[in-house]
């Protein structure tokens, strides 16, 4: 399972100097918080309100119900596919393209996939399928349900989060096709569950999958206006921006977070040997770890938080006012940690899914300086979007005077992220 687990191996053999990635890194943050305060007095991002229409024919043919059903088919299929090849293929990840299949192009491959084309799960997710199907057999609306609470949020799609990262960083062995069965069984009977009792919405703000591409699409070219639901091109910035600030949202956010920066930890020599040698044993050694990390992303966000408020004197709620800011940050989290493993295990899965017996996976696109260089790029720039990002949000929400101090709590944060992700990297 190293493979599926860690995207490449050995980081801290990578040739970086830690000098340059640092100065690089600060510099940039500097610089660009300066900039933006110089240059940067009044709010420009628009939200839902922003974006240039798509040509009609593109809008039909995106919302046709054909296409539609489609999406729905190749969901449905390719989640019946999977669960095929795990309840009947070998239980070896380099024979069975199951576990390649869940933990490399669903998990990884919904990064690049939201990106490009928006919130795409939603569509794809074979569990609303399964939810569409059953209502229409009973001749029942799939919206129909009890109104879940508003205090609710996204606190389900966090845990749903927290357990599948568990599965996948913490478990004994989570390439088993029998865990992972149990693990769908399971996942795939709380949500019918959760569905039937408050309809199709349930989705929206349970699904764990659901909630990681919508919040990775909030920095996608392509969104819809849900004024008159027309597909546009905007900035990414405009989508972001327009990220509800709904109960949870930090919580989700911090477990992409701190599930990403505990897999780079985790790859570490002593911590291998920590959690071997613990008498809590591994895996109880690991859960801590990996909920400790969690917490220590979440409690550097809530320390800035509180800090943003004493200095500006009328945020009311500076936790969710600002936790869009952190979605740039686990996306270059998820570049950094994750290139690698999705251009060479997942061709490697297909081709073992189209019968190719053990292949080895494709060479990499780039050598040990490439991915360096990627990887510390994708958590600068990940930083510097994020700066961008809570900057707009200060201008718009502080008095004039405190809109630059007012980002200073924030800055520190994007400054000790930086440190931490740079630290996994190259320590």
């Amino acid at each position: 399972m190293t493979a599926l687990a860690h995207g490449i191996g050995a980081q801290h053999d990578l040739p970086l100097s830690p000098f340059y990635a640092f100065a690089g890194a600060f510099t940039a943050l500097f610089v660009s918080f300066l900039a933006l305060g110089l240059l940067w007095s009044a709010s420009r991002f628009r939200g839902d309100a922003a974006g240039r229409p798509l040509p009609p024919a593109l809008q039909r043919l995106a919302d046709a119900r054909p296409t539609r059903t489609a999406l729905r088919a190749l969901g449905l299929a390719a989640a019946l596919y999977v669960v095929l090849f795990l309840l009947l293929g070998p239980d070896d990840p380099d024979r069975n393209p199951g576990p390649g299949a869940v933990y490399v192009l669903l998990w990884v491959g919904l990064v690049p996939a939201s990106l490009l084309l928006g919130p795409v799960w939603r569509p794809l997710n074979p569990l609303r399928t399964v939810h569409l199907l059953a209502c229409r057999a009973l001749r029942r609306d799939p919206a129909e349900g009890r109104p879940l609470p508003a205090r609710l949020g996204l606190w389900p799609a966090a845990a749903g989060l927290l357990a599948f990262t568990w599965l996948e960083l913490v478990s004994p062995d989570p390439a088993s096709t029998g865990h992972l069965l149990l693990f769908l069984a399971l996942y795939s009977a709380v949500h019918l569950a959760g569905a039937a009792r408050h309809g199709a919405g349930w989705f929206d703000r349970a699904d764990a999958f659901e909630a990681y591409s919508a919040l990775l699409a909030r920095l996608s070219p392509l969104g819809r206006r849900p004024a008159d639901r027309r597909l546009v091109l905007r900035s990414p910035f405009n989508g972001l921006d327009a990220t509800p600030q709904a109960p949870g949202l930090v919580a989700t956010v911090c477990v992409m977070l701190g599930s990403t920066a505990y897999d780079g930890f985790s790859d570490s020599p002593s911590w291998i040997t920590t959690v071997q040698t613990s008498p809590l044993g591994r895996t109880t050694a690991a859960t801590l770890g990996l909920l400790g990390a969690v917490a220590l992303v979440a409690a550097l966000y809530a320390l800035c938080a509180g800090a943003v408020r004493l200095i500006s004197g009328r945020i009311d709620h500076p936790l969710t006012a600002f936790a869009h800011s952190l979605v740039p940050i686990a996306l270059g989290y998820l570049v950094a940690h994750y290139f690698t493993l999705l251009v060479t295990e997942g061709p490697r899965t297909l081709m073992v899914a189209a019968g190719a017996d053990g292949p080895a996976p494709p060479e990499p696109l780039l050598g040990p300086g490439g991915v360096a260089a990627l990887q510390v790029a994708s958590i600068v720039v990940g930083h510097v979007l994020g700066v961008v990002a809570a900057h707009d949000r200060s201008v718009r929400l502080f008095p004039p005077g405190r809109a630059v101090a007012g980002q200073l709590p924030l800055l520190v944060l994007m400054v000790t992220y930086t440190i931490g992700g740079l630290s996994l990297l190259i320590a």
